[in-house]
């Protein structure tokens, strides 16, 4: 492999319309639902998404690109957003009134093999500045902007990827309804 010619391009969390793992999805189902939106500890973990559409740019951008050569780029937005701040952010794109946000400890539960929120449970994001120095990738999308897109072109249009399953929204309800 030595004298091959690579780069490496690392997304964060990718969202947008045809994506395929559109985390967004996850609470666009939740809020059409008029659903609760469970969310692991206190909701300030701190992540990143980028836009499906930027990524691809960013892919256009190395092709030929003499200084992409033997790099690693991280391709995401560049700001960050807290898990309940991206709720409240999809509640806005898609039109809905503001959440409601429960607050879980997920080590009270035991989910099986189900997954009970789309996101790492910690902070996770990257700095963009060596791929906006060296190729030029700016984001075209802020968050507000990228999650309406993906809502109007994808979700909206009944052309989401998973159907809703509130399984483990059910169980953390459940157990909060007890508690209280």
């Amino acid at each position: 492999m030595s004298g091959m010619n690579w780069t490496s391009i690392r997304p964060v969390y990718i969202y947008g319309p045809l994506n395929y793992n559109p985390v967004e999805e996850w609470f666009f189902h939740r809020l059409k639902a008029g659903r609760p939106i469970p969310i692991p500890n206190a909701g300030n973990q701190i992540t990143q998404l980028g836009h499906v559409k930027d990524l691809a740019t960013a892919f256009i951008k190395v092709l030929g690109n003499p200084k992409a050569s033997k790099q690693v780029y991280n391709i995401s937005g560049s700001k960050y957003v807290t898990f309940d701040g991206l709720a409240w952010a999809c509640a806005k794109a898609g039109g809905f009134p503001e959440p409601e946000i429960i607050h879980y400890n997920p080590k009270d539960f035991d989910f099986g093999k189900k997954k009970a929120f789309p996101f790492r449970d910690q902070h996770f994001f990257a700095s963009v500045e060596k791929a906006s120095k060296d190729l030029g990738v700016t984001p075209e999308y802020d968050l507000l902007d990228g999650l309406t897109d993906s809502y109007n072109l994808d979700f909206d249009r009944g052309t989401f990827r998973k159907e809703a399953d509130f399984t483990t929204d059910d169980m953390i309800l459940g157990k909060k309804l007890v508690s209280v």
